[in-house]
């Protein structure tokens, strides 16, 4: 209580910075020290980050920059003087056979210029550096002894770790073997970052969300806490990803010379690639002129968004590595190295009401509503709280000031309350027992954390069935849009999807804000929604845990839909990434028979309720596509990107997220980027235009 008190009071001084500035310097410095050493303790101890990163840092560089100007008055226990500390002891502690030291870290250009000078001051010459992205997750350390992997651990204190050989084993592009002695090498330690990608990060989260769990932070959160799991076999669930980018060791074979790559940094991210590393030496620059390096920055911050995956700067470094040697370290992080951090993604704010949204489903999500705060690019005013159990882990209350965090494309998120800065005005978050927007009666969902109002004729209930139904990603209904929604509805001529199907055209003419022309568009594409295939009808009705991977597996396995009334619990089971909360929701909404008439009379209005599944050809032979992988980039003009997805994998194809080596066609638009790019260098990847495309399908 006493550490907290006193962060409490330092964190106050340090926000007025009239106050702050006016202490001794001697003072300045055991606050920063103060307030550092407890984020420290928090963050790496107790997995909870109490300051935002970008603060963090600052308060870092300042106290740095103080020791620096008076270095009688630095302290012996000062947090520049260790990389961080605390492990869990829940994993044997090993120790790393060369520390994993942190990175000195910048916001601006000026910063690494001044760097480059105090490099070049120190080495008498100018000499080339490396950029690179700074990944986003959980550092990690691996060793392999004789080819064989040997010991996987965390980063722990920089000094121990925790010994994790068995969870790495479970994240499927870290080889079990590479071919050390073929270079003359007898051992290697290799250091990387395990991440989790983007969408896998938020489908974890609605799995979570399925089965009542609380939801993972962010994607670096979910890295970390994943890699530290006791059950490997649930670490291979979580579909994570390792990018290695340093060889930190090495000892030769008797008799044997060091292997040449081993010269650079360079050299050395080309031969972990070589050798089946995924490593970050496709997306790596180097040149001798340190504004071509800070361009290469600029033009990474601007595309992070589009990378499927986390990152939060860049990582400059010498490339020489007898440079890196002659430039030494510090015993915080390497002078050869500087991290370029890109603006922050996280910011403090208050916490000042929370509304209560009623979804399709009846179930209710409480929506944080905070002061708005600018985080990369974005204004952020509203946040899921998601739901209740979320709401008492993170002990949020109405009034709080919250760390909140945006990652890429994925949802804002409250990383958690500063629950030290409470002034006891707070008030905790009630759950309503009344449906907010009928009135009706809400209960509880048995063994899950959620609330549902069970009136299904409920207004809110109704106006998000229609408008999920008609989304992009589901029956792709243009021009039916949440507006005109909501104004049939009022009119009385829209409350069910069935009368989507029999609107009653004539009555729209006149409307304002509807000419002749755009009740035409409706018109033709509700039309055109009836040929959807099954798939997008079965992501369309709304049913509780079905997404749109689900939807595509259901409807691979049926030629009408209806035939699910006669599935049992156990048929669906046995379909691939069904668990039981699912195969339970599907079972329900199959065997009711409102669910059933409501298909018929879709099939009556001419919607396609039934396909035929794809099958081999008569002669035996296989589809077209049958193990290839697509992947499409870029803006595409031609055709859809979902309506070419769903047509290669009916053709027998596979759609990846991402440029690899197990990727064979790449379809590009206009302003492709980076996976254009890093196609072309991997040079086993077929890439076509959208012609050429619409050609190998048989399209003119």
């Amino acid at each position: 209580m006493e550490h907290i008190l006193q962060f409490n009071q330092y964190l106050e001084l340090l926000e007025h910075h009239t106050a702050f500035a006016a202490l001794p310097v001697e003072e300045q410095i055991q606050v920063l020290s103060g307030v550092i050493s407890y984020a420290d303790w928090s963050y790496y101890v107790k997995d909870e980050a109490i300051i935002a990163d970008s603060t963090y840092d600052a308060y870092f560089k300042q106290l740095q920059h103080l020791e620096e100007q008076y270095p009688d008055l630095k302290l012996p226990h000062s947090p520049t003087q260790r990389v961080a500390f605390g492990i869990s002891e829940k994993l044997e502690t090993v120790q790393h056979l060369v520390p994993m030291l942190s990175l000195n870290n910048s916001y601006n250009e000026e910063d690494l210029k001044d760097w480059n000078d105090r490099n070049v001051k120190s080495y008498k010459q100018p000499f080339e550096y490396t950029a690179e992205p700074k990944y986003d997750g959980a550092s990690i350390s691996l060793v392999y002894e004789n080819g064989q992997l040997l010991r996987g651990a965390t980063r722990g204190d920089g000094i121990y770790g925790e010994n994790i050989t068995a969870n790495v084993k479970m994240i499927r592009n870290i080889p079990l073997y590479i071919p050390l002695s073929q270079y003359g090498l007898q051992s290697m330690e290799i250091r990387g970052e395990v991440i989790i990608p983007n969408k896998a990060f938020l489908k974890v989260n609605e799995q979570r969300m399925a089965q009542g769990l609380p939801v993972l932070a962010n994607p670096r959160n979910a890295a970390s806490g994943s890699l530290r799991m006791l059950d490997a076999g649930e670490v291979a669930k979580r579909k994570l990803s390792a990018v290695l980018y340093h060889i930190s060791y090495y000892t030769l074979l008797p008799g044997a010379e060091k292997p040449g790559f081993l010269d650079t940094h360079y050299t050395m991210c080309e031969w972990l690639d070589k050798v089946g590393f995924a490593t970050s030496f496709h997306a790596m620059r180097k040149s001798s002129d340190m504004a071509e390096i800070l361009a290469y920055c600029h033009e990474y911050e601007e595309k992070r968004d589009d990378l499927g995956f986390e990152i939060d700067g860049m990582v400059l470094k010498v490339n020489e590595v007898a440079i890196q040697d002659a430039l030494g370290m510090t015993t915080h992080h390497p002078r050869w190295a500087m991290a370029y951090k890109f603006k922050a993604r996280q910011a403090t704010s208050r916490l000042l009401d929370v509304h209560f949204q009623v979804g399709r489903t009846g179930i209710i999500t409480p929506v944080a509503k905070i002061e708005p705060v600018y985080i990369s690019g974005v204004t952020v005013s509203s946040i899921s709280l998601f739901n209740e159990d979320v709401i008492r882990e993170k002990d949020i209350r109405t009034g709080d000031r919250v760390i909140v965090e945006r990652a890429g494309d994925v949802i804002p998120y409250i990383v958690r309350s500063l629950s030290e800065m409470r002034t006891g005005a707070e008030t905790p978050i009630v759950f309503p027992r009344q449906c907010p927007v009928c009135g009706g009666e809400v209960i509880k969902v048995e063994g899950e954390a959620a609330y549902k109002c069970i009136n299904w004729n409920c207004e809110a209930q109704i106006l998000e069935r229609l408008s999920h139904f008609a989304s992009k990603d589901a029956m792709d209904i243009r021009n039916l849009g949440d507006a005109n929604i909501r104004r049939f509805y009022e009119m009385g001529i829209l409350h069910r999807i069935e009368d989507i199907y029999r609107l009653p055209y004539e009555r729209l003419e006149g409307l304002e804000k509807l000419g002749k022309k755009s009740i035409e568009n409706l018109k033709n594409a509700v039309e055109a929604s009836k040929g959807q295939p099954l798939n997008r009808i079965l992501f369309g009705l709304g049913i509780r845990f079905v997404g749109e991977t689900t939807a595509k597996t259901l409807a691979r396995k049926v030629k009408d839909l209806r035939e699910f009334q006669h599935w049992t619990i156990e048929q669906l089971l046995q379909l691939e990434d069904i668990g039981p909360k699912v195969a339970q929701s599907v079972y329900d909404f199959f065997h009711d028979e409102q669910h059933i008439a409501m298909l018929d009379t879709l099939e009556a209005l001419g919607v396609q309720v039934h396909q035929e599944i794809a099958q081999r050809p008569a002669d035996g032979s296989s589809l077209q596509f049958e193990g290839k992988t697509f992947l499409f980039t870029g803006t595409l003009h031609k055709f859809k990107r979902n309506d070419a997805e769903e047509q290669v994998e009916a053709m027998g194809g596979k759609i990846l997220s991402g440029v690899s080596s197990k990727l064979d066609y790449l379809i590009v638009g206009e302003a492709a980027g980076s996976k254009l790019e890093k196609a072309k260098k991997l040079g086993t990847v077929r890439i076509l235009t959208e012609d050429e495309f619409l050609a190998l399908i048989g399209i003119s």
